[in-house]
């Protein structure tokens, strides 16, 4: 019996319809294999990529602690080590000065600029715990020279010994940073004390910094000399130092700006050199605000025996308000080709006052502007106002056989107003005014001192300042 159509035809279908499901399956499954394997490659891809990450975290966390740091800012420009063992710094100061004299009679005071300070500065740290300065300058009138140059093995805060050329731990203004002075010149009293100094000290603060202290051996200089780094004597001096700021840690903030000392030098000298320094003058002797000679010693003149030095300091400082003041003895022995000594007593003293006009804090280290200058933005800077007295006196017994009492004053003393303005923490303007008088000298003469001695010294003062 012949099937019929439709059984042959629903047969053909059937078979079509079982091969489509069985090739619809093997599609399905070689579908779901190929989207496995392509998953599982995406996984492997990201566990890939997620490795990657970690190592990159690692190698960005570990390379800072490893990089060289690097600071260029209004402190100057540093490149230390990683771990702070190693470390230079650079920074500088240029001073660019007007002096114009008023009424001086003919004298020596010459109107003009002058290049007062140009140094380059160069600190650092080596194996964490040894410091280093060296300073030369390029500026003044004495040529190249080297100010600073001493290495400081920093043991702790509180103990640390310093090596080579640098500043007497003696008065207070003169161990006042150059670039922090209130007035061009210092005054009066730094003309009895020692400058820098080849020597070894012992020095740190103690008590959070409440009490400071040097004590140092130093081959000894004339009052307001610079070593030549050499020496010229056998003998000695010693200098040291002892400054309290008692109530830095007082919840009264009126107080903690005050702080008292006493510095002091004692050593034995035989030449010229122990005199005081030359500056202005021909021979030994002390200088003016104007840096003109007002007093000197007869070129017949050596130092010859003890020399001591003692000077009670104080300052306070409290918001815009500052004062410094200071006292200086120098008491030194000298004698003449004819054998003729005296112990001679020099004494001057000083009191400095300031004001900063727009509000910010006054402090021994100058003033920090609240908004640094920027016309724009009307902002200026910090203004402040300057006032300053001081006066010295020199042993009557220096005259006549020491000095020349018709050339050399017996007295200076001279009073000083000034305005600073600080553009911002680098850029400084100042200009004061300075007028001194004397008692004494004044005589014939076309040379210091008596030249100068013969009318009032009365000096107008500019500066321009970078610093950082």
């Amino acid at each position: 019996m012949k099937p019929s159509l439709g059984a042959v035809a629903a047969a053909v279908i059937g078979s079509q319809t079982m091969t489509t499901n069985h090739l619809l399956a093997d599609d399905t499954a070689d579908t779901i294999n190929g989207l496995k394997q392509h998953i599982e490659q995406l996984d492997q891809k990201v566990r890939i990529l997620e490795r990657n990450r970690e190592l990159e975290k690692e190698t960005a966390d570990t390379k800072p602690k490893d990089a060289p740091k690097i600071s260029i800012g209004e402190k100057g420009f540093s490149f230390g080590s990683a771990d702070g063992n190693f470390a230079i710094n650079l920074k500088g100061v240029l001073q660019f000065d007007s002096r114009t004299f008023f009424r001086d009679g003919g004298s020596k005071g010459n109107d003009g600029f002058l290049l007062r300070r140009a140094r380059p500065i160069i600190s650092g740290t080596v194996f964490h715990d040894f410091d280093f300065l060296f300073v030369p300058d390029f500026g003044g009138t004495s040529g190249t020279v080297i100010q600073d140059a001493y290495l400081n093995y920093r043991y702790k805060r509180e103990l640390q010994f310093q090596f080579g050329k640098f500043k007497s731990p003696l008065g207070l203004e003169l161990l006042q940073s150059d670039p922090d002075t209130s007035f061009n010149e210092r005054a009066l009293p730094t003309d009895l004390v020692p400058n820098r100094d080849l020597g070894a000290e012992l020095h740190g603060d103690l008590f959070d910094g409440c009490v400071s202290y040097a004590a140092g051996i130093f081959n000894g200089l004339g009052d307001a000399r610079n070593s030549s780094n050499a020496d010229f004597e056998d003998d000695k001096e010693f200098a040291g130092r002892l400054f309290f700021q008692p109530l830095m840690k007082s919840n009264l903030s009126a107080l903690k700006g005050f702080g008292f000392g006493v510095g002091g030098s004692y050593g034995d000298s035989s030449t010229v050199n122990e005199l005081p320094a030359t500056t202005g003058g021909a021979t030994p002797g002390y200088t003016t605000d104007g840096q003109q000679q007002f007093f000197s010693y007869r070129n017949t003149v050596v130092a010859s025996g003890k020399h001591w030095r003692v000077s009670p300091q104080g300052s306070y400082y409290y918001g815009p308000f500052g004062l410094l003041g200071e006292y200086v003895i120098s008491a030194q022995r000298v004698q003449t080709n004819s054998l003729n000594t005296a112990a001679l007593k020099n004494a001057a003293w000083q009191i400095t006052g300031s004001w900063v006009l727009t509000g910010e804090d006054a402090s021994y280290k100058g003033v920090v502007p609240a908004h640094p200058f920027d016309p724009s933005a009307g902002h200026w800077g910090a203004v402040q106002v300057v006032a300053r007295y001081a006066r010295l006196d020199i042993d009557r017994d220096a005259f006549p056989l020491f000095a020349d009492p018709t050339a050399s004053a017996r007295s200076a003393s001279a009073w000083s107003v000034g305005l600073n303005w600080y553009l911002n923490r680098n850029v400084l303007v100042k200009t004061s005014f300075s007028r001194t008088t004397f008692s004494g000298g004044g005589g014939a003469g076309t040379t210091a001192p008596a030249i100068i001695t013969r009318q009032p010294e009365n000096v107008l003062f500019t500066r321009v300042q970078l610093a950082f």
